[in-house]
């Protein structure tokens, strides 16, 4: 591949690739020097036109790691607030000659945009409601790794799924794998067909929890309007957050996930996002390991 534009068009076996190219990056990390010249003299840019902590923070790292050159750019501050065209500003950062640009935008089909025009490769760190490919194989990738296999486990996902790209590159992605995927959510926050995808759609989150092998919690997108979708937090809250008293309809060694920002209380428990099976955390520390291997792959890297 030359870029990842997002999991829809992904095979099992390139997905396979990357996750078990992850598992080398894995063990780089927990190296005292976490640093190999494998990305040594290529550049890459980081363009983030949205707010964003785990995923600009996992590239940047992850980039670092590789020994690439990094740059960042955000829309303030740069010629975009002057009136200048995306496409304009890409053709510009393209004669720069730079290996890869990471980009995050409002608008769904940003990074496909860049694709047609740029020459280097383009990576989609989530474009609109569209997709977010990275942060769903780190999060396959978590459950790869705790669970040992992907086929045929029960992922309950929760929440906002209408507007969150994560939801709909994780359906991709596990549906792919021989997941069974279920969804569960307000009415107004679950998209028309979304069963043409392969997912079951429950009206109740104890149905969809139930016998699940792993719960993946996703917030509520007020940025996105979807404060317009429910009566008030606290009705949400009560149908929706996943409490201790949820949880216990999931099998016994069932793990929590949470792409992050979580809004605690809200969509999840202080005591589930603190407790003993939330792998919350380790979906970011997955997420370096995961990002240095989309890297190392599109980019042709070999450690010398």
């Amino acid at each position: 591949m030359k870029h990842l534009l997002g999991i829809e068009n992904l095979n099992r076996d390139q997905i396979m690739n990357i996750l078990e190219t992850a598992v080398s990056f894995d063990e780089i990390n927990q190296r005292q020097i976490k640093k190999v010249p494998t990305l040594k003299g290529k550049t890459i840019i980081n363009f983030f036109a949205e707010p964003s902590t785990r995923t600009r923070m996992s590239f940047e790292v992850a980039e670092k790691r590789l020994s690439a050159d990094t740059y960042n750019i955000a829309v303030s501050g740069s010629a975009i607030e002057k009136g200048e065209t995306l496409a304009d500003t890409a053709l510009n950062l393209q004669a720069m000659q730079p290996d890869a640009l990471i980009i995050r935008h409002a608008v769904s089909g940003t990074p496909h945009l860049l694709a047609e025009v740029m020459d280097c490769s383009i990576i989609n760190a989530g474009d609109g409601f569209r997709e977010h490919p990275t942060q769903a194989l780190l999060d396959a990738y978590t459950i790869w790794q705790k669970k040992g296999k992907l086929e045929g486990l029960r992922i309950a996902l929760l929440g906002d799924i209408y507007h969150s790209r994560v939801a709909r590159s994780n359906i991709y992605l596990l549906t792919k794998m021989g997941c069974d995927v279920v969804i569960s959510g307000p009415a107004t926050m679950i998209p028309k067909e979304v069963e043409k995808l392969g997912v079951t759609v429950e009206k109740r989150p104890v149905d969809a929890v139930k016998d699940a092998d792993a719960v993946m919690m996703l917030r509520v997108q007020n940025e996105r309007a979807s404060n317009l979708l429910y009566p008030d937090v606290r009705e949400y809250a009560k149908f929706f957050c996943l409490t201790p008293e949820l949880l216990k309809h999931a099998k016994p060694d069932a793990i929590v996930m949470h792409p992050g920002p979580a809004n605690r209380g809200v969509e999840i428990d202080d005591t589930v996002m603190d407790g003993e099976r939330s792998v919350v955390l380790k979906q970011v520390a997955n997420g370096v390991s995961v990002r240095m291997a989309v890297l190392y792959l599109l980019l042709g890297g070999s450690e010398k």
